[in-house]
């Protein structure tokens, strides 16, 4: 029997050496954990240092966590890349805006990383509160037959929390670029960043069919 197409995650940021490779590798490695072969997990830069590995601070932190640095080279942005993404995940709004300059059709599966957690958490909370009530959750994950259905149909679910998960500060949306600058930053990077990953992996672990 031919395998499924596994969801394809893109992660962007500028140079594609610094945040992006870390929201790849370690989205990757939970992923792979909870359904192997489901998921492929890719990053891209709006402005790419094209061929350079992650940066040694961001490796750090990859390996820290359990991922791998390994065969990593940065990559530019292209529709190309774009078209086949199911879900984007930038590091700021102004990534998002650069992704929807490329491809305009992809505006409802392009969110920052930090958003898009914020938005799973929030429909987590409405689904639960359904249940709760003894209400249909509307296109709920139980019922979805595999992973490839889920997670393509997130970003249509997601909208309808939106509004739900709006940011009480705009900066809540952004993940600091820490290129050339001090160990310090690259740990805010990690504050910023890691919350949404755990986030997202631990949607993964409870909701996806496996």
């Amino acid at each position: 029997m031919e395998s499924p197409t596994p969801v394809r995650i893109l992660t962007v940021c500028t140079g594609n050496i610094c945040r992006s490779p870390v929201a790849e590798r370690l989205l990757q490695a939970g992923l792979d954990q909870v359904l192997p072969g489901g998921f492929e997990v890719r990053s891209a830069g709006t402005r790419a240092m094209v061929g350079y590995p992650i940066q040694p601070l961001s490796a750090d932190i990859v390996n820290m966590y359990g991922g791998t640095d390994k065969g990593f080279a940065a990559r530019q942005l292209t529709p190309k890349i774009l078209r086949d993404a199911d879900i984007v995940l930038t590091m700021t709004s102004k990534h998002r805006g650069d992704v929807l300059q490329l491809d305009a059709s992809l505006l409802k599966r392009t969110f920052t990383i930090r958003e898009f957690a914020r938005m799973l958490e929030a429909l987590e909370e409405r689904d639960a509160a359904a249940a709760a009530a003894g209400e249909p959750a509307g296109a709920p994950h139980d019922k979805a037959p595999d992973a490839g259905t889920l997670w393509r149909g997130l970003p249509a679910r997601l909208a309808s929390v939106r509004h739900l998960a709006l940011a009480a500060d705009s900066a809540d949306n952004e993940v600091v670029d820490p290129y050339k600058r001090s160990p310090e930053v690259y740990r805010q990077m990690e504050d910023e960043l890691a919350p949404a990953i755990l986030t997202i992996l631990r949607y993964a672990r409870l909701n996806t069919p496996t």
